[in-house]
């Protein structure tokens, strides 16, 4: 195939991956797909790599066609790995219909982080098993809208940076079929997780072990290995964790499949599959349709990275003492709830350094609206900057000892400047939306009702300002 001439030859294109590439992933090739037809294009994201100014004849070529950066992976990766699936360990597990496709280093004015581009559909790989290494469109456009409102909500996540469609009719067994297929990538800060020590350890391969440590501590965290690399990485995994965890909460999200290899060592949020909104605050709400036990709920969700961050400190243990990394998972609890706290006035544009009057915000505020049933979405922008709603809305028997301690607080600067704040309802993400979305999509190949969605949850970001920063120790 013959390229289009590249739009910027001085691309921050790097290719750390290769130092570890012999235990971490096997070459793979791209699926030749039928057509490209370019859907989605993230240039907010693309500008922060240098990658905006590409053409979409050259986007189509590298995010469809797959052909490598100047600079970076000269084949695609399909990383390998192991993991605990609903607390049953699978080692036949693996990239099966993605891989590494380049890395990048980020604007110096974003953060200057190494950054990852991974693929989902893009055909299979060794560890496809029986599926067909493909990705529904309604499946790429899904993972469009969870990335953005999670950002916007400031959840530490992957970007949805491309979405293709490929031409192709896919049968699948969960949603009415054929339907439309598309390979999506996106921009996240590495593609390590905890079911890559896990599966070192399970081969006994500790030199490697030792290497993906240092890789860890070097690469994504930006930190020299010291005299305990394991036990350093480890503190560090913990905290962005249990900011993760606090986060999704704050936002009213669930996952739905939080699995040993779907937790980053990095604490960012990634691959979005049954994810939903919770409408309320309902700690048994549940994403997918296949957790009948509710392990995965949204009031477990603490629970269940905690107990992701077990298997990792297993993994890790024959390098470091166990009682430290004992003392380092104890301290999840902990920090869960301080960043917990944090966030929730965050998202309240409340600002105190009285940690026990955030504790009692948070408290009463999560009380009173699983009392009352008021909507997640509703309460935050009707509470923004100490705001309260109507009596007849937030009735003082149940609200009372919220107002009480808002009255003790002062509204963070700027909180309510945005005309976001001056609308009469919240941008909110819900089951029914996603739906309408799809099916404008589906049934007239309407997209614009998508874009429009997704410029107003960009509007509701910037109305919420910056994000609060993951906790780096």
């Amino acid at each position: 195939m013959t390229l289009p001439p590249q739009a910027d030859t001085s691309l921050p294109s790097i290719n750390a991956i290769s130092e570890i590439a012999d235990f971490i992933g096997v070459p793979v090739k791209a699926a030749d797909f039928p057509q490209t037809i370019l859907r989605f294009r993230n240039d907010r994201a693309a500008a922060t790599v240098g990658l905006d100014g590409l053409s979409d004849a050259e986007w189509i070529a590298h995010f469809g066609r797959f052909a490598p950066l100047e600079g970076s992976l000269p084949e695609p990766l399909a990383l390998r790995y192991h993991g605990h699936q609903f607390r049953n360990y699978n080692p036949d597990i693996g990239d099966g219909r993605g891989f590494l496709f380049a890395q990048l280093m980020e604007a110096a004015r974003n953060g200057g982080r190494q950054l990852d581009l991974g693929t989902k559909g893009s055909g299979q790989t060794p560890y496809s098993r029986f599926g067909d290494g493909r990705l529904t469109l309604k499946g790429g456009m899904r993972e469009i809208l969870a990335t953005e409102m999670l950002e916007a909500l400031g959840v530490t996540t992957s970007r949805t940076f491309s979405l293709i469609e490929t031409g192709e009719a896919l049968e699948r067994h969960d949603e009415p079929s054929p339907t439309r297929g598309a390979v999506l990538v996106r921009l996240s800060h590495g593609h390590i997780r905890i079911g890559s020590f896990q599966r070192l350890v399970t081969l006994e391969d500790g030199a490697n072990l030792r290497r993906l440590v240092d890789y860890s501590l070097r690469r994504l965290y930006g930190e020299e290995p010291g005299e305990d690399p394991a036990l350093q990485l480890y503190r560090l995994v913990v905290a962005r964790c249990a900011d993760l965890a606090g986060s999704y909460m704050i936002a009213g999200f669930v996952h739905g499949v939080l699995n040993s290899d779907n937790i980053a060592i990095t604490g960012e949020s990634f691959d979005y599959g049954p994810w939903r909104f919770a409408p309320r605050w309902d700690n048994g709400f549940t994403a997918a349709y296949f957790d009948h036990q509710g392990l995965y709920s949204f009031g477990r969700q603490a629970e269940a990275i905690q107990w992701d961050l077990a298997q990792l400190a297993i993994s890790l243990s024959g390098m470091t003492g166990e009682q430290a990394l004992v003392e380092a998972f104890h301290s999840y609890p902990d920090q869960f709830r301080a960043r917990f706290d944090h966030r929730f006035l965050w998202r309240l544009g409340l600002g105190t350094d009285d940690a026990l009057l955030a504790r009692e915000i948070s408290g009463a505020s999560v009380n009173a609206m699983i009392e009352s049933g008021i909507p997640i979405d509703r309460f935050f922008f009707d509470w923004r900057g100490g705001r309260a709603g109507s009596a007849d809305v937030y009735p003082a028997a149940s609200w009372g000892a919220l107002s009480g301690h808002v009255a003790r607080c002062d509204p963070a600067p700027g909180a309510l400047d945005h005309p976001y704040w001056s609308g009469s309802d919240p941008c909110s993400m819900l089951i029914e939306e996603v739906e309408a979305l799809w099916s404008s999509i589906d049934t007239a190949d309407d997209w614009q009702p998508l874009m429009t969605k997704v410029q107003a949850i960009r509007a509701m970001g910037e109305a919420h300002g910056t994000p609060v920063q993951a906790m780096q120790s």
